[in-house]
């Protein structure tokens, strides 16, 4: 069977458009060099596909611009309306150390200081101790590239939504109760939110 030039042109732009729809994962997780302190690319071979970031299908009755974090299955939705929404993964808080119920976001911050809270330092004050001053933002910041502060009521909640410099532990239950992201996750969502949007907690 031959093609003919014309057929060729017609089905070229859908042919690309085709290739367009699905996204490359590596470019999402480049090196970021414009960053106060640069990034890296994430050798994203080693973090499952399930948990890199992915435009997904979910139905919810939480409107456009909700943040949905579903402990349990280790996913962080960003409600885009219309049956979509922006998924995910994350790595969550022990047993014993996390948030359920609604909150929004009072405030955001770039690069931010990590402060150890009171029930962690004197849950273990050896290792937390001498950070109890603050611990400036950079590439060993347990907050890693962003942080968006969970509020309730005009108070913080202690809990927050940050990045990591640990990306292996995505999709483990391991934190203080905070939601970790990887990096460049947690500066993709920092984009899409703003101070005031709902988060919703879910726990099992």
């Amino acid at each position: 069977m031959t093609i003919s030039r014309r057929g060729l042109l017609f089905g070229l732009p859908l042919f690309i458009a085709g290739c367009q729809s699905m996204p490359n994962q590596q470019a999402l997780y480049g090196d970021l060099p414009e960053e106060p302190h640069p990034l890296k690319a994430v050798p994203i071979e080693k973090i499952k596909p399930e948990l890199r970031r992915q435009q997904v299908a979910y139905e919810t009755t939480h409107p456009a611009g909700t943040v949905v974090v579903d402990t349990p299955a280790r996913r962080l939705y960003y409600v885009l309306g219309d049956g979509q929404a922006m998924r995910y993964g994350i790595g969550v808080g022990r047993n014993g150390y996390a948030l359920a119920g609604n909150a929004y976001i009072g405030r955001k911050a770039e690069w931010p200081t990590w402060t150890p809270t009171p029930n962690m330092l004197r849950r273990d004050p050896e290792k937390n101790m001498k950070y109890a001053g603050g611990l400036p933002g950079g590439p060993n910041n347990p907050l890693g590239a962003r942080a968006m502060y969970l509020y309730r009521g005009g108070n913080d909640t202690m809990f927050r939504l940050h990045g990591t410099n640990q990306p292996w532990s995505i999709g483990q239950a391991m934190s203080s109760g905070c939601v970790r992201m990887m990096n460049h996750d947690v500066i993709d969502l920092y984009e899409r939110v703003k101070v005031g949007t709902k988060v919703v907690v879910l726990q099992a």
